[in-house]
């Protein structure tokens, strides 16, 4: 499924504050439009070049965002969060998922 097809069916953004900004990678575009707390880098015109600003405003939500992508990969070394959920447990993902981040962030402050 499209990251943004996903996004508009579990209606996510929709309630976090305008004060807090999300940073989002390409396969968001058109959130700009939605929202105004949306950071989403520029996309390179066809057959042009973007400006030396755009590419140092590109790097800058780059370097804020891979923060997070980290932390994804980091939580998805634990198999029970990327594959398929097969049980009926009421709420066993939730669990799952907070299991994981925690672990994971025990991991930060160990290593």
């Amino acid at each position: 499924m499209h990251d943004k097809r996903q996004l508009d069916e579990e209606k996510l953004v929709e309630f976090v504050p305008d004060e807090v900004k999300i940073h989002v990678d390409s396969g968001f575009q058109g959130l700009q439009k939605e929202f105004v707390n949306i950071k989403i880098p520029t996309k390179k015109p066809r057959k042009k070049e973007l400006t030396d600003k755009q590419k140092q405003s590109n790097r800058e939500k780059s370097r804020v965002r891979v923060k997070c992508e980290h932390t994804i990969s980091g939580v998805k070394r634990y198999n029970a969060t990327t594959a398929i959920y097969r049980n009926r447990i009421k709420d066993l993902d939730d669990r799952l998922m907070l299991t994981a981040v925690g672990l994971w962030n025990f991991y930060l402050m160990v290593a």
